[in-house]
């Protein structure tokens, strides 16, 4: 069926249509649950329909992912890499339409739908080499003839629960991972872009079928929370990864924690930027737009508090207000736009109500502070001068909005850094490598990601992403967070005719 707007017929490209089954199963697309629209944020106007994922679709692909783990575990590692990089190579092929689709969908500007694509490919190019070092350690035994030795084996299936804001990087740092650690996927994606869910899921189904290897290897659902419940309950998925709130991961955690399985959880942030007196007041600024300004606010590394040396405070204030008035918002696909839509009606309101309760705390709207009229979720870039022990201040608003207050001193200012619930990212501006130091060390930022003279976001996936706190310790891409997605088996060998035992116990 062809599409409602000729711009939309590029998504014919990546295997979707007007109307798209909802759920990967046993290899085979279906969906009885209900049929919802999905829409276009800059216009809210109806892009395609998919049907959703039942109780009774998700139970049967469960069964099937269930005995494809048989089968894929046993699969050699590097054989699993092969497979993970002819992904990659199929992500090539179709980066620009699957950039195009994030951008539409889920409502970034195009540079960072087609970057977020393109992270999912750099994941795939790690998780490639991964594949040939999966290695465990040889341990010293205290007793004679036994040899020490750690195995990694597969989990056997791993869920992935993915949040709006990045609908298909974050199935990449997971799946990619877990695929070369020898585990079948289960993902549902988040119901406002189950395009990107769709597309996704046909590209990796393509690759499965063109080895020969069981579509259930790699099952998705489009769905609500029901879905996402039955992943968290399900005792036959080992870990579940889940990206959302903190209030959600919380009980996603307990309840996967009621039945002893594993989670990985990123949550929310509230991200800080210092800026001291020696930094380089351009550098900070350019920072803080991108970091402050990008995908409209909705990153969970968004910088959301600005601190200043109160000796430049009203410099960098004064060229960050200046910038703010040339930022171009409009139509994420147009080329130049530089902030586009929230992603829903809803997110446009609770910015709405977040301004109100801001405003109540003491804050003062120092440019912004507005809904847009527009058929579309368009909201002012906002700077708000505010205390940093405002209550509002301790919460994440998810949208544009900027907290900026004043410190005096490195302490004061990692104080500030340090006193809300979140712990994501951070960053120092500063060329004085004392302050450098002390800010990556034991008494600086107590974050997971601790940045010096670049912004908040913008994480490459050479390293851990995660964070702290309410953030809930989670790590995903990078570094070794693939030890999260194995099992690990110390394992003694005795190769000699006597039996020792530790610590010289002497039985009988």
């Amino acid at each position: 069926m062809g599409f409602s707007r000729k711009e939309y017929e590029f998504l014919s490209e990546i295997g979707l249509s007007s109307s798209n089954l909802g759920c990967f199963v046993n290899g085979t697309w279906k969906g009885s649950g209900p049929v919802i629209s999905t829409v276009n944020p800059a216009n809210n106007q109806k892009i395609a329909d998919v049907t959703e994922a039942s109780i009774q679709d998700y139970e049967e692909g469960m069964q099937a992912c269930n005995e494809a783990a048989k089968i894929w575990m046993q699969v050699p590692a590097p054989k699993r890499g092969d497979i993970v990089r002819q992904i990659g190579d199929a992500l090539r092929t179709k980066l620009q339409q699957l950039g195009r689709l994030v951008s539409l969908e889920m409502g970034k500007i195009l540079p960072e739908g087609i970057g977020e694509v393109q992270e999912i490919i750099d994941m795939c190019d790690f998780a490639v080499g991964l594949s040939r070092q999966l290695n465990g350690s040889i341990i010293p035994s205290e007793r004679p003839n036994h040899i020490m030795l750690e195995m990694w084996n597969p989990l056997g299936i791993v869920g992935v629960i993915t949040a709006f804001n990045f609908p298909c990087a974050v199935l990449g740092w997971n799946a990619c991972i877990a695929l070369v650690c020898g585990n079948c996927i289960v993902w549902k994606g988040a119901p406002t872009t189950p395009l990107v869910t769709i597309a996704m899921t046909k590209l990796v189904a393509g690759v499965l079928e063109k080895n020969n290897l069981p579509g259930a290897i790699f099952t998705s659902f489009c769905g609500g929370a029901d879905i996402g419940e039955a992943i968290a309950k399900d005792r036959r998925i080992h870990l579940v990864s889940f990206t959302g709130s903190s209030k959600v991961g919380l009980k996603v955690q307990q309840t996967v924690n009621e039945r002893f399985g594993k989670c990985l959880l990123e949550l929310s942030g509230n991200n800080a930027i210092i800026v001291m007196d020696d930094a380089d007041v351009q550098l900070a600024v350019r920072s803080v737009l991108f970091a402050a300004v990008g995908t409209a606010g909705q990153r969970c590394t968004t910088c959301r508090r600005l601190l200043l040396h109160e000796s430049i405070y009203q410099t960098v204030l004064g060229q960050l207000l200046g910038v703010y008035k040339q930022i171009k918002i409009g139509d994420p696909l147009e080329k130049g736009t530089l902030l586009g839509p929230l992603h829903t009606s809803s997110s446009r309101k609770n910015f709405e109500k977040g301004i109100e309760i801001i405003k109540s705390q003491g804050g003062k709207i120092l440019t912004g502070g507005r809904l847009i009229e527009s058929e579309g979720n368009f909201v002012q870039p906002t700077i708000v001068e505010i205390s940093p022990n405002a209550d509002v201040v301790k919460e994440e608003l998810f949208a544009p909005v900027l907290y900026v207050m004043k410190f005096n001193t490195l302490k004061e200012a990692i104080e500030i850094n340090n006193s809300v619930p979140q712990g994501l990212s951070s960053s120092v501006f500063t060329r004085k490598p004392e302050v450098i130091f002390k800010w990556i060390g034991p008494q600086g930022s107590d974050c997971g990601i601790v940045n010096v003279n670049i912004p908040t976001n913008g994480a490459e996936i050479g390293g851990a992403f995660g964070g702290e706190k309410a953030t809930g310790g989670g790590r995903e891409a990078g570094s070794d967070s693939w030890k999260q997605y194995m099992r690990r088996s110390t394992c003694t060998i005795n190769y000699g005719n006597e039996l020792p035992l530790a610590q010289g116990i002497n039985f009988g």
